[in-house]
């Protein structure tokens, strides 16, 4: 390839993180998150648990420390994401860029609230009912499968190789037996 070739390239590079980014959003979509653990199935439900699989994803990236470019290109992915969300359900041009700055910032408070939680022994239920449920207390045994599921998600993800993960191959959240 040549010089301006490399310059003048429409390729985007972000597009090898794309089925990593299709693999988070098929998780946070699972059945069993809103039937056995009562995440609210509504579009701020759809939401928070995307953002909680997507979070734990990049904790685990963020081990790797060659991981900056590709954790970069995810987060880009997800905002083009949100931005075409918002923009299909009526979120006007003037104001979709505010909506998507707020769920931006969601997302790394959500990230700040899982690492700590998972890595830094904070308690993950507070986070939980917080960041998904918004506050609200949901039934004992639902915020128990939630959590037990996440952690359980997390200590998985560890396991996985980081060119597994990056190539979309996430482990299977087991639901609650």
């Amino acid at each position: 390839m040549s010089f301006f070739s490399k310059i003048f390239s429409r390729d985007n590079p972000n597009v090898k993180m794309q089925p990593l980014y299709n693999a988070i959003v098929s998780e946070g979509r699972q059945l069993a998150w809103y039937e056995e653990a009562q995440v609210p199935d509504s579009l701020d439900g759809r939401f928070d648990m995307i953002a909680a699989i997507f979070s734990l994803v990049l904790i685990r990236l963020e081990k790797d420390d060659r991981q900056g470019q590709d954790i970069a290109w995810l987060t880009e992915i997800f905002i083009k994401d949100m931005d075409g969300q918002m923009r299909q359900i009526g979120i006007g041009d003037m104001i979709v860029g505010k909506h998507v700055g707020r769920m931006v910032g969601a997302l790394g408070g959500r990230v700040g609230a899982y690492r700590e939680a998972l890595e830094q022994g904070a308690d993950l239920r507070e986070a939980i009912v917080r960041n998904i449920f918004r506050g609200e207390q949901p039934e004992e045994a639902a915020l128990d499968i939630l959590a037990n599921r996440l952690a359980a998600y997390h200590v998985a993800l560890q396991a996985c190789d980081t060119d597994d993960v990056i190539a979309g191959h996430l482990p299977v959240s087991r639901p609650a037996a």
